[in-house]
């Protein structure tokens, strides 16, 4: 059994919402991981910064 006789031009057409959905979802998820992995940078060490060369803690 072979293959229907595709229009490619009319399917493009028709699944380009679907595509481009999925496209925005993709974004969404990377933009997502990107902000939280800032985010995790900045607020989340809670490693104190090393002191300067020479200084000591004063209690």
């Amino acid at each position: 059994m072979s293959a229907p006789d595709i229009e490619l031009e009319k399917q493009t057409k028709r699944h380009r919402p679907s595509l481009m959905g999925i496209a925005a979802a993709i974004a969404m998820v990377v933009a997502v991981v990107v902000i939280l992995s800032l985010t995790t940078n900045i607020w989340g060490s809670d490693v104190p910064a090393p002191l300067p060369a020479g200084a000591t803690l004063a209690e």
